[in-house]
């Protein structure tokens, strides 16, 4: 029976030390894949809710287009005005038709894409508040944001644990020239007995235990230990660049997530007020078809400018919240309680 007992082998305690460090990549790697996950159900639920609005506006476009065209039809019928306001009011129907069938198919895709995440097919989702405000980030400051994801972002700060790991490993490498010392404890017992003398000749039994410290000093290994240092140094100056990369990276998503949820937000204003201009142009040009001073073709045109306006809003207002979401993702500090700020936005 023998015991080793090592007193000093640093390659075991530079491992030990990567063992710890890969710990610490993996929490950094979860975290990340959490704060992944809310963003892609984020996304997922109000692509659904933008399509729901895709389809109603085309609804509501295409019974809008249909009044249009009967009314029409009267004025043809009665002689003020002519076959070609139908057949314009006829076309912008027909394509209207063709919009609403490719916006259920569009909605059902995007049912299924959130069911593919949570499960299950989701029910009728609560929409956004009537003119909802939505809040600008804090800071309001792009070079702070840009800071925090360059020290706080999680996919960084796995990529510099894999690069201390690298470290270590060169370390680990170049122990192999190191000498080891171990304390070394081992028992013995040896039994000895002649079976034609058995009777006349005892049996000998001898015990031995010895107890000491043994050093190993590496004098030569064919240059296996410099071969495999060389490539753990390969393997860090790669880690090094890898890890360059990854902060480059988080830079450019918060310095983009940041200009994307500024012009997001101030392309809701911008659309919020076409809206009402849209509105009031829509209303005067049913007046003036009414007295004979506009076409058809331009109650056509001012309908469809409306519905458009107000499609582009809700899609601006889904890809600000989206936006405020990848921003604090590539800062490293979204977490459940933004998913519930955002939650408030919503319907109750």
């Amino acid at each position: 029976m023998q015991l080793t007992q090592p007193l000093f082998r640093w390659q075991n305690w530079e491992q030990f030390k990567q063992g710890e460090l890969q710990v610490a990549q993996a929490e950094s790697t979860f975290a990340a894949a959490g704060q992944d996950l809310i963003v892609r159900v984020a996304q997922a639920y109000f692509d659904i809710l933008n399509a729901g609005d895709n389809l109603e506006f085309v609804k509501a476009n295409k019974a809008a287009i249909s009044e249009q065209l009967a009314q029409a039809k009267r004025n043809f019928e009665v002689g003020t005005a002519t076959i070609t306001d139908t057949n314009e009011a006829q076309a912008r129907f027909d394509l209207a038709v063709a919009q609403e069938i490719a916006a259920v198919n569009d909605l059902e895709v995007k049912r299924r894409a959130l069911q593919l995440l949570i499960g299950d097919v989701p029910p009728g989702l609560k929409p956004l508040r009537p003119k909802v405000e939505l809040d600008v980030p804090a800071p309001n400051n792009m070079d702070e944001w840009v800071t925090r994801a360059q020290e706080q972002n999680f996919n960084v700060q796995a990529q510099e644990a894999v690069f201390e790991i690298s470290k270590r490993e060169v370390n680990r490498q170049r122990a192999g020239h190191l000498p080891t010392l171990d304390l070394v404890t081992d028992y013995s017992e040896n039994t000895n007995q002649n079976v034609a003398t058995a009777a006349l000749a005892p049996r000998r039994q001898i015990d031995q235990a010895r107890i000491g410290v043994q050093l190993n000093v590496p004098l030569f290994a064919g240059g296996a230990v410099v071969s495999r240092t060389r490539e753990a140094v390969a393997l860090q100056e790669k880690a090094r660049n890898d890890l360059e990369n990854v902060r480059r990276a988080a830079q450019l998503d918060a310095r983009r997530s940041f200009l994307n949820v500024s012009n997001g937000l101030a392309q809701v204003r911008a659309l919020e007020q076409a809206l009402v201009s849209s509105e009031t142009s829509l209303q005067s040009n049913r007046v003036g078809y009414e007295v004979g001073v506009r076409i058809n073709l331009d109650v056509l045109n001012a309908v469809q400018q409306v519905f458009s306006t107000k499609r582009d809003l809700a899609k601006a207002r889904y890809d600000t919240i989206i936006n405020g979401f990848r921003l604090k993702q590539a800062a490293g500090n979204l977490t459940e309680e933004d998913v519930q700020r955002a939650n408030a936005l919503l319907l109750p």
